[in-house]
């Protein structure tokens, strides 16, 4: 196969991941982003496939007007071809099974985990390239650099990962694991890493440069499982973000070292996005990145901030919700993970369409870090077939909140507490929320009075305007349902 041939159908598949981001920007277009993604990644396969199985080469012309071909690589040997096939077979078993088994309240921990593969196969490539160089006994500076810095963001996204799908998944606690003077063991690490680095390009050869690298190595895997374990709970789509840009700069790294253009173009579109949607939710959050890797705040349920006596909550029943619905003419529905756990959104979209053909407004208020990741709830949404034109950003419903009859809080919580415009010393002081409270009735569906992802009382429950419905969300919305 030509080597032209090849790089053509990179510059498609780059050109088709560009396009595929920008679908993905919204709602709209979001189904056609993700099947132009889908097939920018086939057209990369197949041909950097058939390259490797087939080798590639070049038809180059002489001096003398003769074409002759010129052999780039090699054709792959027969039992390389089998390891390709088994290696695909099986990631696409694995790939097409967890497709369809998966839940939506399952994705933020299935994509931690898979962005632990992307790292460990940085680490990977990284390790054998150095293998090879020694094998040949020939380094080059700038690519010893390469694969250094490759191994060193692929180690940290590969235990920062583990972490962080042990914690989504509830498998270890989700409070911050506070080392003492854990800042200055962050900052240690990073300041050995450039020194192993400078020492490694000097003298990558012989038992020093194995050494160097191998301790480089244990470094980065002890700095991203410590990262990770001391961001709490309230702070984890900031950590999926993350985790998903180290993910992209580890795969950039990885192509420097194989020199494969089109990883370095993914890894870095990747990387990019990662990191300014990184950006966008500690806006969100009114967190910057450096306090949320200094060290989160989160819980189990047990409340992190100082407990205070509010009053009593009030209790209300499916019933007497649906009165207030029926008297309504403006409803506001604010959806968190609650709303995923109970697997609520298609009975919520039917109480919304039942509502809408009464002619009552309904709109939904969705918050930038509501869920667990980054457009939990708008996948969701959109999932169970609700218009896209209803479901507004915080930012835009939160003026029109005081103009609303009704607002139905459906499982979330710490994104529609008012401590943290009201709380100067709660540990989420500053955090724009959904200022539900400023509607004339609310309604809190919950299991429990426990506290949110975040170990923050809502001292919203305890408002004269707020009544709380107690049970699974599902079963109490078809309880209102019903009722209507």
């Amino acid at each position: 196969m030509r080597a032209t041939l090849i790089d053509g159908s990179f510059i498609i598949a780059g050109l088709l991941f560009i396009l595929a981001l920008a679908g993905l920007s919204k709602h709209e277009t979001s189904r056609r982003g993700n099947i132009l993604g889908a097939i920018g990644m086939a057209i990369a396969l197949i041909f950097i496939i058939a390259g490797t199985v087939m080798g590639t080469f070049n038809v180059v012309d002489t001096n003398f007007g003769w074409q002759s071909i010129e052999i780039v690589t090699a054709a792959a040997p027969s039992w390389a071809i089998i390891a390709i096939a088994i290696a695909l077979a099986g990631g696409a078993a694995i790939g097409i099974l967890k497709a369809l088994k998966v839940e939506m309240t399952g994705m933020p921990e299935l994509i931690a985990l898979f962005h632990s593969f992307v790292g460990l196969a940085a680490v990977l490539v990284g390790w054998t390239s150095y293998v090879e160089s020694a094998a040949s006994d020939h380094f080059d500076a700038l690519h010893s650099g390469e694969l250094f810095v490759g191994v060193f963001i692929g180690a940290v996204t590969f235990t920062g990962s583990i972490i962080a799908y042990l914690k989504l998944s509830a498998k270890i606690k989700s409070a911050p694991l506070m080392l003492p003077g854990r800042n200055i063991l962050n900052l240690g690490a990073l300041v050995a890493f450039f020194v192993l680095t400078v020492l490694f390009v000097l003298n990558p050869a012989g038992a020093a440069g194995l050494g160097l690298l191998s301790v480089m190595t244990l470094l980065a895997l002890l700095l991203g499982l410590h990262l990770v374990a001391s961001i709490g709970g309230g702070d984890m789509p900031v950590v999926v973000s993350m985790l998903n840009s180290y993910s992209g700069w580890a795969a950039a790294a990885a192509g420097f070292t194989l020199e494969n253009d089109l990883l370095i173009i993914t890894g870095a579109l990747v990387g990019s996005s990662g990191a300014y949607l990184s950006y966008i939710m500690c806006k969100a959050m009114n967190r910057s990145f450096i306090s949320v890797i200094a060290g989160g705040f989160g819980s189990d349920g047990a409340v992190v901030g100082e407990t205070k006596d509010y009053g009593e909550h009030r209790e209300t029943s499916a019933a007497e919700v649906a009165e207030m619905l029926k008297n309504a003419s403006s409803v506001v529905i604010t959806p968190g993970y609650g709303m995923a756990v109970a697997q609520a959104q298609g009975t919520v979209a039917d109480l919304t369409s039942r509502l809408r053909d009464k002619g009552v407004n309904v709109r939904f208020g969705i918050h930038p870090v509501a869920g667990r990741l980054p457009g939990h709830m708008n996948v969701l949404l959109a999932e169970a077939k609700v218009p896209y034109d209803i479901v507004l950003e915080m930012d835009e419903i939160n003026d029109d909140l005081k103009d609303t009859d009704v607002v139905l809080v459906i499982g979330a919580n710490d994104t529609v507490n008012p401590a943290a415009t009201e709380d100067p010393s709660s540990p989420i002081a500053g955090m724009p929320v959904l200022e539900v409270w400023n509607a004339d009735q609310v309604v809190v569906f919950k299991r429990s009075m426990a506290t949110g992802y975040a170990g923050v009382q809502n001292p919203l429950f305890f408002k004269e305007n707020a009544a709380m419905l107690f049970g699974d969300a599902k079963e109490r919305v078809g309880d209102i349902i019903q009722a209507l």
